[in-house]
């Protein structure tokens, strides 16, 4: 059974494309630049279920035309329109050097002055030029690279040297 710390969220499906089985897939990450997969994890009703790739086509940078083995009709991919897709962290951490935001998420935030965790990511809001860590208790983190003394991927664990005063906003 896969666990949910042994991936991370990707993308979502969206509609059906043509009558062979092909899918739309809205990519968050640029995890196809940085490595190779025979598979992609669904979660479909909650659980976590593999689907190995057929092919799979760029539409544009972050949208990709998907085609899994086995589903070979619009009925059988229509089934799966909206599910989230998920990429295992194994095939992942193999370069720390090209770790995406994305790929942060459930990681440990440990502040550098005293070695105290912080909290646990729960998302990433890259919608304005500072990106920030949103942890799992609401609090905003600036996730600026020149904050971040160390990302450990084998622990799951980001330390950070923050601004004085920033935990008390």
């Amino acid at each position: 059974m896969i666990k949910r710390e042994e991936v991370y969220k990707i993308g979502k499906l969206g509609k059906t494309h043509g009558v062979s089985g092909e899918i739309s897939f809205l990519l968050d990450d640029d995890v196809f630049d940085r490595t190779d997969a025979d598979y992609l994890i669904l979660d479909i009703d909650g659980i976590l279920v593999p689907f190995f790739i057929d092919s799979y086509r760029f539409k544009t940078d972050s949208n990709v035309l998907m085609k899994f083995d086995g589903i070979d009709t619009q009925e059988r991919a229509r089934e799966l329109t909206g599910c989230d897709v998920y990429f295992p962290r194994e095939h992942a951490d193999d370069n720390d050097d090209s770790i995406s935001w994305a790929e942060l998420v459930g990681y440990s935030l440990i502040d550098n002055h005293g070695g105290k965790v912080i909290g646990e990511i729960a998302s990433i809001d890259d919608t304005t030029i500072n990106i920030l860590f949103e942890l799992t208790t609401g609090k905003l983190i600036p996730a600026s690279e020149e904050l971040i003394t160390q990302i450990d991927t084998k622990k799951q664990q980001i330390y950070i040297n923050l601004p004085e005063g920033i935990l008390e906003l």
